[in-house]
């Protein structure tokens, strides 16, 4: 199991590839599979660690990550031939290296950084793997897709909530920290904010300006603190202003029984069911009005959805079924 390096895995605070890797990678050592996971040497893991980044470089502003990733990577592939399958949530960079790989790999895409990027996509050999329909690519052929997964038990439903909205995730123009500022006001309702700051500019000109006994800003949180702090929200806002992959704080409302109202952008309306968990809308005047009726939904649906839908085992069996397609297959050939 490949991981980014960016954070350890799981993280801290932020860090969402990191998250999903680690779910997954507990998710298989519980059904019995053996798992190496390369990722930093700080990870927590009950399958065996190996590494050779000490910490997560965003964590680290002594290091580059380039060479903290290219380190990485390159160790990992060294070991290849070690193991059935290669599983790469680390971008395109491991696909660069195609040719020394000495076992299959499949690759779980998590976004897309741009079209740039494609060409190491279209060269790598590697099984493809979409986190949603809607981030596929028509110039790649996949495997299947798989939404995300979470440990349910990380997230305690609660059956009444207070009259706030939340928005989760990194504060970018992207998130639409500031759209949600606005919706929120528009709606009455205090708003608290969470995340890291990965637009200094866009924080201080758009966001600091507008915090205050109805807005409250409470940086990175802690994994033990969103359940609370989610759980608490009436609503979660999500008004993206691009196309989301997945969002994985949308399925995390959704665990705490918390509905959603997000812009119908990306995979939004894939992952949220309309009228049910809460609404995908087209702009800021629609997520107004639907806020209100969000928040009148059966939170114990909203849970039960997202337990069938999101839960970490439903991920584990459709992970499982790639890697038996993929080892079913003759072995590559050398270039």
């Amino acid at each position: 199991m490949l991981a980014p390096v960016a954070w350890r895995t799981p993280p801290r605070h932020y860090g969402p590839w990191e998250r999903v890797t680690s779910l997954l990678t507990e998710g298989l050592v519980g059904r019995g599979v053996d798992v190496t996971l390369f990722a930093t040497g700080d990870s927590v893991t009950a399958a065996t660690l190996d590494w050779v980044v000490p910490r997560g470089y965003a964590d680290d502003d002594t290091v580059d990550g380039r060479i903290s990733e290219a380190i990485h990577v390159g160790h990992a592939l060294e070991r290849s031939g070690d193991f059935d399958l290669v599983h790469n949530h680390l971008d395109w960079l491991p696909l660069a290296m195609a040719g020394g790989w000495r076992a299959p790999m499949v690759t779980t895409i998590h976004g897309f950084s741009g079209p740039k990027i494609l060409p190491a996509y279209r060269a790598g050999r590697s099984a493809y793997v979409s986190i949603s329909d809607a981030d596929r690519s028509p110039q790649l052929d996949y495997i299947a897709t798989i939404h995300h997964g979470i440990d349910m038990a990380e997230f305690a439903p609660r059956a009444v909530s207070d009259d706030s909205l939340v928005v989760f995730g990194r504060i970018h123009p992207d998130k639409g920290t500031a759209e949600a500022i606005a919706i929120a006001r528009r709606s009455g309702r205090p708003l608290t904010i969470c995340g890291p700051i990965h637009d200094a500019e866009y924080f201080a000109a758009q966001v600091e300006p507008e915090l205050g006994p109805d807005v409250q800003y409470l940086g990175s949180v802690e994994p033990h603190e969103r359940s609370r702090i989610l759980g608490n929200a009436a609503v979660l806002l999500h008004p993206i202003a691009f196309p989301e992959p997945f969002g994985l704080s949308v399925i995390e409302a959704m665990a705490c029984g918390t509905p959603v109202v997000a812009y119908r952008r990306g995979s939004m309306a894939e992952v949220i069911d309309d009228g049910v968990t809460g609404f995908a809308v087209a702009d800021q005047d629609a997520a107004v009005a639907a806020v209100a009726i969000a928040a009148t939904l059966d939170r114990a649906v909203v849970r039960e959805t997202a337990e069938r839908r999101f839960g970490v085992d439903r991920m584990v069996t459709e992970y499982l079924a790639v890697y038996d397609r993929i080892l079913q297959r003759p072995p590559m050939q050398s270039a």
